[in-house]
């Protein structure tokens, strides 16, 4: 062949390739068939420009596309499974910054005392009396004497009436004190005359008889008696708390604190059966330099991406003092309302600094709790003292709660590097006590979200649960309002430290996976990270600021599996950030939900009156009278015209099929 035909052939054959490129373009030419693909949506993909995208495509359990609806049409094969959202929400999948998983689930097996009066927790508990052995343990968690209309600590007196045969042991939802009965005492050996243990108080009346309460440290002899969960139980709590974790759309947890037995004992045997598909980021507890606990950091490396990027072994919790509900957090000077009172140190100076260097000499990460402004403080001074000594490349040391601080520690704290790990719900509970425990001058550093983002760092953000509920949409509206779920106060408590709900959103993706060193696999929705994510039944940019509490999750994808499916078969009626309990279900008439009469005015706390075919509902001073409907002997009302005609504002939700009760118009 001559040469110059071959040469022909060659031209011929770049117009040829460069015409096919012009109608197939090589992006197309060359993508993947996906598994999967997710089209016909609103997302929020979370990354560096927070930008929107309409559609993402899957292939195992990575996104090999995010962008719009043009693009996404060369992923789809005959294989392919294609969901058209529907214009729905979409956001990363959300990462729990701070929590305690097992916790979580163990509450789901005790007695349910969050925030709950008084008299309803002392009644579960003579419940539980009454079904229970003489001798055999009652337990409960989640009160809180600062939501009562009698504020002070509860008294073992209370208990002996409701119990006087079995020992009790009630964890105020801090988790930081505990209210027993005297049995409970008798047990453990502690009388008047037992003396405080570092770290800990047993609270006394004026008489200086033990009064019922116990924090921290001090907690310890009372609940080494309780029976232990068996391994069985521990594990059907965690898998109850995936659940419950999946149903708010959060696809990862930190848990804040891991005994060597629960790690090798329940973790890992769910992880290798397939039944725990939560991804999880583990702090090892530490409070001794000595057994078991100390032995595996000093013989076992730090572990990442295990079980194909669904744990991480490779941080360390620390305790450095308690809460300030329970006036525990330990601080710089008295608290304004218990002078001479500074709270309680779980460790000296240098037994703190020992744990802290056994943690980072072995190469892991410090997760470390610290409330008070001395806490911190000592902490700070900590992780000083062993980055100078052993300087390490990215450490990302964290605090969690970061709580109360001096304006010179969250600057020091910045300025080293330390990570700010905080629960915003903690603010919207502890603005009930918080001006009384340490005054108006100290709070200029507390909660200070705004002042740490604008000083350059980012905050983990998670709940802490079950210390708060786990719901992380409770968290953001939080971030953003600065309020409580009953819309408390109305401008927002000191909301001059609000959240953009950019950053709030980031609090709850991107930033705690940054916390975990894993910002580069999860956190947000771009090519080759996770395919982690969550469709809501609301807009979060967009909504009115007081629906975020009540976004609804319609789907949750865990590494391109659909690991939650909300049923949307019954209407939900949400009243301050919480469905309703309804005995007889709701339903749904021609573009009218009814609920039923007597439930929903037990739910809110209202009285009625019927007349005839009708009733008037009040509630806080005002009435609605609206008809009555009944089926099946059951009495009904429309749920739009009842609140409505209470003065509130109500938006109902189609995807989810949800209506939002807001706050007076």
């Amino acid at each position: 062949m001559s040469r110059k035909k071959r040469m022909f052939r060659v031209l011929a054959a770049v117009l040829t390739l460069t015409m096919l490129l012009t109608i197939f373009p090589a992006s197309a030419a060359s993508a993947e068939t996906a598994d999967s693909v997710y089209r016909n949506g609103n997302i929020y993909t979370v990354d560096e420009d927070f930008s929107t995208a309409s559609a993402i495509a899957i292939k195992g359990d990575r996104l090999i596309y995010v962008g719009d609806e043009a693009g996404v049409e060369a992923y789809i094969g005959p294989g392919t499974k294609v969901v058209d959202l529907g214009g729905k929400t979409v956001v990363p999948g959300l990462i729990e910054g701070h929590m305690h998983i097992n916790g979580l689930g163990e509450s789901l097996l005790q007695i349910d005392a969050f925030w709950k009066p008084k008299e309803d927790i002392l009644a579960a508990v003579a419940a539980e009396v009454a079904k229970a052995e003489p001798g055999e343990w009652i337990r409960g968690r989640g009160w809180l004497n600062s939501v009562w209309e009698d504020t002070a600590y509860p008294t073992k007196e209370e208990l002996d009436a409701v119990a006087p045969n079995n020992p009790v042991f009630l964890t105020r939802a801090d988790g930081h004190m505990c209210w027993v009965n005297s049995m409970a005492f008798e047990l453990a050996g502690i009388t008047k005359d037992t003396p405080n243990p570092q770290g800990g108080e047993y609270l006394k009346n004026e008489a200086g008889e033990l009064q019922g309460c116990v924090t921290d440290t001090a907690m310890d002899p009372i609940s080494a008696l309780l029976p232990a969960y068996s391994i069985e139980q521990e594990q059907q709590a965690l898998l109850l708390a995936q659940e419950q974790l999946f149903s708010y759309g959060l696809t990862s947890a930190m848990n804040a604190g891991t005994s060597v037995q629960m790690l090798n004992e329940v973790y890992k045997p769910l992880y290798e059966s397939g039944e725990l598909k939560l991804r999880s980021y583990i702090l090892m507890s530490l409070e001794s330099t000595e057994g078991e606990q100390a032995d595996y950091l000093r013989n076992t490396p730090p572990q990442s991406g295990l079980y194909n990027n669904h744990m991480d072994v490779r941080a360390v919790k620390l305790f450095s003092d308690g809460s300030l509900g329970a006036r525990s957090a330990a601080m710089l000077e008295e608290y304004s309302d218990r002078p001479g009172h500074i709270g309680n140190y779980r460790s000296t100076d240098e037994e703190m600094y020992q744990l802290v260097k056994l943690a980072y000499d072995n190469g892991y990460q410090t997760g470390s709790h610290a409330i008070g402004d001395g806490a911190n403080h000592q902490i700070l001074d900590a992780y000083e003292r062993v980055m100078a000594e052993n300087p390490r490349e990215d450490p990302r040391l964290r605090i969690e709660h970061f709580q109360i601080l001096t304006l010179e520690d969250i600057q020091r704290a910045i300025d080293m590097g330390v990570l700010p790990a905080m629960q915003t719900t903690h603010a919207t509970s502890d603005m009930l006590v918080a001006e009384d425990r340490i005054g108006a001058e100290r709070l200029e550093g507390a909660y200070a979200w705004r002042t740490i983002l604008d000083s350059g760092s980012i905050i983990l953000n998670g709940s802490d649960a079950p210390v708060e509920l786990v719901n992380p949409f409770h968290g953001l509206y939080a971030a953003v309002t600065r309020k409580d779920r009953l819309g408390e106060p109305p401008e927002g408590w000191h909301a001059e430290q609000c959240m953009t709900r950019e950053e709030a959103l980031r609090s709850y993706t991107i930033w705690p996976a940054y916390g975990e060193f894993n910002e580069d696999i999860k956190g947000s929705l771009e090519v080759g990270k996770l395919a982690d994510f969550v469709v809501l039944d609301r807009d979060y940019m967009t909504c009115p600021e007081e629906d975020i509490k009540d976004i609804q999750v319609l789907l949750t994808v865990s590494g391109g599996e659909e690991v939650y499916t909300r049923d949307n078969t019954t209407p939900t009626v949400v009243w301050n950030g919480l469905p309703i309990t309804f005995n007889t279900a709701p339903y749904a008439g021609p573009g009218i939900i009814y609920v039923p009469l007597n439930d929903i005015v037990n739910g809110i706390s209202a009285t009625q009156q019927v007349n005839g075919s009708q009733v008037t509902v009040t509630l806080d001073g005002r009435s609605a009278t609206v008809p009555i409907s009944t089926v099946n002997g059951v009495s009904y009302v429309p749920v739009r015209a009842l609140f409505e005609g209470l003065g509130r504002n109500v938006a109902w939700y189609a995807p989810s099929n949800c209506v939002s009760i807001g706050w007076l118009k």
